[in-house]
């Protein structure tokens, strides 16, 4: 459990910004859900729960998420459900109960960028921004690739698009982390593939991608099912030499690197209607 020497609950994003800056040890607190696992010692924990960043809105080309948001708002949110093929909402459906999932936060997750994440994986295969209140707008993907620093998650965008997408992951138990997870997307025939849990960040694998793009256009005019196979089995070997799989113990590198094959086959077939 974590301890804290003092709270503070700030009216606005600006002045828990001024809050968590001016001591090395503050500290942005959300639902806890991971933090209270830990042992850190917080100056000052900076509760973000007054504002205002709870919300899922339909700003019209995006929706948008704030960093309070719950997962179980996610999962019943009906802008999410019909949107991304409810690719957000089923991502977090299955994580635990509800009443976990009522304390876990979309900024939470975001921010800490956690390789077990079931819900940045399928983020990372849309049009995704995150709005920093120091760094401002930033591509997930790149946000992804950065170091920790003293700023606040607002919020989480997502650009709408005709995507057609699905996400796979694989547990022990229903209420354990994924060993791996894997989310595909495609928008206007081009695929996207993202890998998470592997056990570490969850990062993009744009030449099994490209691959896709290219062997599946083939695919749709022969309507060949042993062809998709093929072209899955292929997308497989890709993955696995493109993406790096690590060992911890939950799995061995070369467990996940097989599981990773067999959810990008499923997800193939998802996407492809097969």
């Amino acid at each position: 459990m974590f301890t804290a020497k003092d709270y503070a609950m700030p009216q606005s994003v600006e002045e828990a910004y001024e809050i968590l800056t001016a001591r090395k040890t503050n500290y942005i607190v959300a639902g806890c859900a991971w933090l209270r696992m830990g042992s850190r010692r917080i100056n000052t924990a900076v509760d973000l729960s007054e504002v205002g960043l709870d919300f899922i809105n339909d700003t019209g080309d995006a929706i948008e998420m704030g960093a309070m948001t719950s997962y179980r708002s996610v999962e019943t949110s009906s802008l999410l459900q019909e949107n991304f093929s409810g690719i957000l909402s089923r991502a977090v459906a299955s994580i635990i109960g509800i009443q976990f999932r009522n304390v876990v936060t979309v900024g939470g997750s975001v921010y800490s960028r956690f390789g077990f994440s079931d819900f940045l994986t399928p983020l990372m295969v849309l049009d995704t921004s995150v709005h920093m209140y120091k760094d401002g707008v930033l591509p997930l993907e790149e946000f992804m690739k950065m170091p920790y620093t003293k700023d606040i998650l607002v919020k989480v965008s997502v650009k709408k698009a005709p995507v057609i997408a699905s996400y796979q992951m694989f547990r022990n138990a229903e209420a354990d982390f994924p060993i791996v997870n894997l989310a595909l997307s495609k928008t206007d025939g081009r695929f996207k593939v993202a890998v998470g849990a592997r056990p570490g960040r969850a990062v993009l694998a744009p030449e099994t991608a490209g691959y896709l793009t290219r062997a599946l256009e083939d695919f749709r005019n022969q309507k060949d099912p042993k062809a998709l196979d093929e072209n899955a089995a292929q997308a497989g070997k890709i993955l696995g030499d493109e993406v790096g799989f690590g060992s911890n113990m939950r799995a061995a590198a070369w467990y996940r690197e097989k599981i990773a094959k067999v959810l990008l086959k499923r997800a193939i077939r998802e996407v492809e209607g097969c």
